[in-house]
């Protein structure tokens, strides 16, 4: 039953290496490249530039005069009794009156107290913004998909790591069989060299299964636009010559965080312009043509025109003044002041927050790198170890726990070196996405 289960395990790591031959290899490029046009956070913030940028580019509006025009057909069927001094009483019904009316007007606010200048600068600065939030996603996908990148090329070189220690296992498994078969070794050693072998094989499904769910991962923050089956690459580069003097040097100029709570402040000013122009008159120059034509049938009035038309063109300066308006101009202007204090705080502490966040990053990247240092020279030891304790076992002078020791060696110090690469890479993603240099 044992050997079915075994031949199964086979079977499939079979079909999965066959599998895996034929894949597309996807570059980090590639994976970048695919999120950039597709991500779908990109595409909401996207959707916000295209809308501040409607508002920018209708700026101008408030500096052109608005022109309406109206029109008017009114019809009235009425009853009417009417007494002169002179005359009869009259009276009778059905009387019918037709009405025409049309208006063309006009008006142009010259001066608002320079609120107008105000809105178009707000409505820039609103379109800044949105630019800077889009660049600000667009680092932060760049940055989880260089993440979730690293994940799956880590869980592959952990698979090699776990199918070297298949083959050594599978050489125990031989050793110690040829050992019981000539009456040097026990049974349980060969039983302990079999369960230590199924066990890496189902660590390797394991890691395999694990490895597909983080591409289906990746391929979500691609806009799906990744193949169904894909590879990645093998290899995690580690840049190792980043430095705190430039990781701080002009950051209140590259990260978005700070240009994000600048670009809030910017605006709140322009806002307080916005609100103290309510304190000035508003001066408009106002014109009409105007058109009226009364139809009158029936009539019972003989001194009521049967037919009247009027029309003419009239214009004006109006002027509004103000004078007592509940003091919601002057409740503004505080709102607004207070929003500036607020801001003014708000962007000290994002100077504060990312200037930490920089010193930690790069003390967490320094350890990262000293420890990958470390793993590597150890990983080359414990490769060693292991080769000396399965020759000694080979010719009898260890025993089976001493090369099983030797192998959990090994495993451990692959997991410790693949971490730290991983590692090192996320810290060095990190202080490039907080520089705001992770895509130039």
């Amino acid at each position: 039953m044992q050997g079915i289960r075994i031949t199964r395990i086979i079977i499939i790591l079979f079909l999965f290496t066959k599998g895996a031959a034929a894949q597309q290899v996807i570059t980090l490029e590639e994976a970048v490249g695919a999120a950039l046009n597709s991500n779908f956070d990109i595409l909401l913030v996207k959707n916000d530039v295209d809308a501040a940028g409607v508002d920018k580019f209708y700026a101008f509006g408030n500096f052109v005069p608005a022109v309406n025009a109206t029109a008017g057909l009114t019809q009235t069927i009425s009853a009417q009794e009417q007494e002169f001094d002179t005359r009869p009483k009259s009276a009778g019904s059905g009387i019918r009156t037709v009405n025409i009316n049309g208006a063309i007007n006009l008006n142009w606010t010259v001066f608002d107290g320079f609120r107008m200048f105000a809105v178009k600068d707000r409505l820039n600065q609103q379109y800044d913004l949105a630019n800077i939030n889009l660049k600000n996603q667009v680092i932060n996908t760049t940055a989880e998909v260089i993440n979730a990148y690293y994940i799956i090329v880590r869980q592959k070189q952990r698979l090699k790591a776990i199918e070297e220690q298949m083959s050594i296992n599978e050489e125990r498994v031989k050793l110690a069989d040829r050992k019981l078969s000539v009456g040097l070794g026990t049974k349980p050693e060969l039983l302990q060299a079999k369960v230590d072998l199924n066990a890496q094989k189902a660590a390797h499904l394991q890691h395999r299964t694990v490895m597909t769910q983080s591409k289906d991962q990746l391929n979500q923050l691609t806009g799906m636009k990744l193949p169904a089956i894909y590879d990645v690459l093998d290899s995690i580069p580690i840049n190792a010559s980043l430095n705190i003097e430039d990781m701080l040097a002009g950051i209140e100029n590259t990260n978005l965080t700070i240009l994000q709570s600048l670009k809030t402040l910017d605006i709140s000013e322009t806002m307080l312009r916005e609100a103290k122009g309510a304190l000035w008159p508003s001066v408009s120059l106002v014109t009409a043509y105007n058109f009226t034509r009364n139809n009158n049938y029936n009539n019972i009035n003989p001194y009521a025109p049967l037919y009247n038309m009027n029309r003419g063109l009239n214009f004006g300066v109006t002027a509004t003044v103000p004078i007592l308006n509940f003091m919601n101009v002057r409740r503004s202007i505080r709102q607004a002041q207070i929003d500036i204090h607020y801001n003014n705080i708000n962007v000290t502490k994002q100077k504060n927050v990312i200037n930490v966040a920089v010193k930690v990053g790069y003390y967490d990247y320094q350890y990262q790198l000293s420890a990958l240092q470390l793993e590597e020279e150890n990983i080359e030891l414990a490769k060693e170890n292991v080769y000396i304790a399965m020759e000694r076992f080979k010719l009898g002078a260890s025993t089976f726990l001493e090369l099983r020791e030797a192998q959990k060696s090994l495993e451990d110090a692959y997991d410790r070196l693949i971490a730290a690469r991983y590692n090192t890479k996320v810290a060095e993603t990190e202080l490039l996405r907080l520089k705001g240099e992770l895509v130039r």
